[in-house]
């Protein structure tokens, strides 16, 4: 069933809900300053597959998949919708209007989920869909200035050990931060530290679930590689989150719980992962949540100060001309630009600038989609006490309650 656009809403004391006790919507948003921290966050970076066939260094296209035994077919479903696409394009092409965004903004740190194996490795996993990128191709990562790759998803080991291996030691020669993957259990749940002159540190932990479609036999261990794979959504996960975070916290760090959960498609925010959430923020000393999974943007809560992005949907993917789910529109997407107080980690704004993929290239979205993707938020973000307004330049800013 169609998603129909939704008139933005009114939001309440009475709507909040009873546990962040807060008291209304006010524009409470401040442009930052020079002491605050910008940060970058977005949804799934997919530059694996179709993508990868359009960069300089196409690599091997077979794939094992039901209805599509090569990659370039996926190129072909793109062109036959909306053109052809030059090939092969340079590095930046992908990222297309983002670049000027990310000029604009300058964000201080910026942190992309990378769901997709970055490797030559012929080790397929026997799974319905499977990413790769050919190495010589993460210099499209480079392009976008990106800090910090996130690799707990369901992807990373599409080509097996090998292809992770292959995947850090990439990552690592380009000197691209990493965090939720390694060669053992601790290298896995090691955060991605980014010192930002002058102001402090960025730490990125990246916890993956199950939920997410990812197979518990990909959680590393003391001797054995893979993911930092969540066990349950429980009080005693969250305890020992808070140790490995106190272990290497700083005084005026900022916090990142980078978290791979739950379905593709729907709406819903399941009552654990908000419950883990808090807990994340009151017990872990964890100050964004930055969720992703979900092929098309969800609700954002501000809770106690911290932001909580329970879904940001795809960023860059090769699914242009798939059918199916067109009511989600998964072609548009976010880049979310949070301005955070560095002495508190609380939040100070939130400005999002809406995008569409076309062509394999992320293109500002219109003035008719981005009022489709307002009118989603405000109505998902009724349930958790936000709004979004309008801006001049086309892009959204969060509204969120005080304190009460």
């Amino acid at each position: 069933m169609m998603v129909r656009p939704i008139e933005a809403q009114t939001i309440t004391a009475h709507d909040m809900t009873a546990r962040t006790g807060e008291t209304g919507i006010e524009a409470k948003d401040r442009e930052c300053d020079a002491s605050d921290i910008m940060l970058f966050l977005c949804g799934d970076v997919m530059t694996g597959r179709g993508i990868d066939q359009i960069l300089p260094h196409p690599g091997n296209p077979v794939l094992y998949e039901r209805y599509m035994k090569s990659a370039t077919g996926y190129v072909g479903l793109a062109e036959e919708v909306n053109g052809p696409i030059p090939k092969p394009v340079d590095f930046s092409y992908i990222w297309g209007d983002a670049l000027a965004e990310w000029k604009r903004r300058k964000p201080d740190v910026r942190v992309i989920n990378l769901e997709t194996a970055v490797t030559r490795s012929d080790e397929v996993e026997n799974k319905a869909v499977n990413y790769r990128m050919h190495p010589d191709n993460i210099a499209c990562i480079i392009a976008a200035g990106i800090d910090c790759c996130v690799l707990a998803n369901n992807h990373v080991l599409d080509w097996g050990y090998s292809g992770l291996a292959e995947t850090l030691k990439t990552l690592r020669m380009a000197d691209i931060k990493m965090a939720g993957a390694g060669v053992n259990i601790q290298e896995a749940q090691a955060p991605a530290v980014s010192a930002v002159r002058g102001k402090g540190r960025v730490l990125v932990f990246s916890f993956g679930s199950e939920t997410s479609g990812i197979p518990w036999s990909w959680a590393a261990s003391v001797e054995r590689p893979g993911v930092n794979l969540l066990r349950d959504f429980s009080s005693k996960m969250v305890r020992g989150i808070h140790d490995n975070i106190r272990s290497v916290k700083l005084p005026g760090d900022i916090v990142i719980a980078s978290i791979h959960w739950g379905n593709n498609w729907g709406y819903e925010v399941p009552h654990e992962q908000r419950e883990f959430a808090y807990q994340l923020i009151d017990e872990a000393s964890v100050d964004v949540v930055h969720g992703h999974s979900s092929h098309h943007v969800k609700g954002v809560e501000v809770y106690k100060g911290k932001l909580i992005l329970y879904g940001c949907g795809d960023f860059l993917n090769d699914y242009e001309g798939i059918s199916g789910h067109e009511a989600y529109r998964g072609d548009l997407s976010l880049m979310y630009f949070a301005g955070m107080e560095l002495s508190s980690g609380d939040l100070i704004s939130l400005h999002m600038m809406p995008m569409q993929m076309k062509k394999f290239r992320l293109n500002r979205a219109s003035a008719n989609d981005t009022a489709w993707l307002r009118d989603i938020l405000n109505r998902e973000g009724q349930k958790f006490g936000t709004s979004v307004e309008l801006g001049a330049d086309n892009s959204l800013m969060l509204r969120w309650a005080s304190p009460g």
